[in-house]
Formats: C-alpha cells, sequence, structure tokens
C-alpha cells in the first residue's frame, strides 16, 4: 500500500478560468455606469476646469487683494489640482460660461470660492467671486454680479 499525499489544487489554480473574465466583466460594467451616470456631464466639466488654468488663478488675484480675505483667511495659497477635482464646476452655453466651486486655503482659514464667470474671446469676464467661510460662517463679496436695467 502506497501511502501517497494527495495535494489538491489551490482555489485559484482550479477557478482562474471562470473567476478573471467575470471579474473583468463586471469591472468594466461598473467604470461603465460610473462614467455615464455622471450628473449633467459633471465629470467632463470638472476635467475643463482643471485643464483651465486662467479660470482660477485670476480669480484668486482678485481674492487676495480684498482686506476682509486676507483678515480671516490670509495669504492665500496657489490652487492644488486635488482642490479642483473635489469642487464642483457646471458649464453652460456651449463651454462659454462656467459656475466653478472651489477650495481656497490661506495661512489663517480656508473657504470655498464660488465663481461664475462668461468666456469673452479668450479670456474670461468675472460676473461674481465669493468666498465662503465656515468659521466665522461668512460669505465675502469679492466682485458682485451687476444687473444692467433697461
Amino acid at each position: 500500500m502506497d501511502n501517497e499525499l494527495i495535494v489538491e489544487k489551490s482555489w485559484w489554480k482550479r477557478n482562474w478560468k471562470w473567476f478573471l473574465p467575470t471579474f473583468l466583466v463586471v469591472f468594466l460594467l461598473l467604470f461603465g455606469v460610473i462614467l455615464s451616470s455622471s450628473i449633467d456631464g459633471n465629470v467632463t466639466d470638472i476635467a475643463q476646469a482643471y485643464s483651465d488654468n486662467s479660470l482660477y488663478e485670476k480669480a484668486i488675484e482678485k481674492a487676495k487683494t480684498n482686506e476682509r480675505v486676507i483678515e480671516l483667511i490670509g495669504e492665500i495659497e496657489p490652487i492644488d489640482k486635488l482642490a479642483i477635482l473635489e469642487g464642483n464646476a457646471v458649464y453652460s452655453n456651449n463651454n462659454n460660461s462656467v459656475e466653478l466651486s472651489i477650495r481656497v486655503k490661506g495661512n489663517k482659514g480656508k473657504g470655498k470660492m464660488d465663481i461664475s464667470a462668461e468666456k469673452n474671446g479668450k479670456e474670461w469676464e468675472y460676473k461674481k467671486i465669493n468666498i465662503r467661510i465656515k468659521e466665522p460662517k461668512e460669505e465675502i463679496q469679492i466682485l458682485k454680479e451687476t444687473i444692467v436695467q433697461k
């Protein structure tokens, strides 16, 4: 009588032929659902805002001149790319209008900057720039939207 030990194959070696294709199909379906379910093209809007540095850099320059911003937030740091990805961007009017909200941080505090702008040629014209701060709860208007009455 032989006392040979029967070695069973591992789960992976027995099941890889069906598991791997199933896993890939499920992954691709989930990835497709995530991309297709973006609300009003928000993924593409954020990607566009991510690539348009002048849009938020010029707004930051305007905010740096506001005394109240300097008092509460301090010197505003340059916007990092993660702040744009965390924010919200909605383009409209053939990508010539934008509503953007991004995180801003200074040496004294932090807040959210809301920008409303329209493109005139290659330059952005700002309609509204606000900074919202939680502590103390305050909204600082850097640039107000002016309504022209006829």
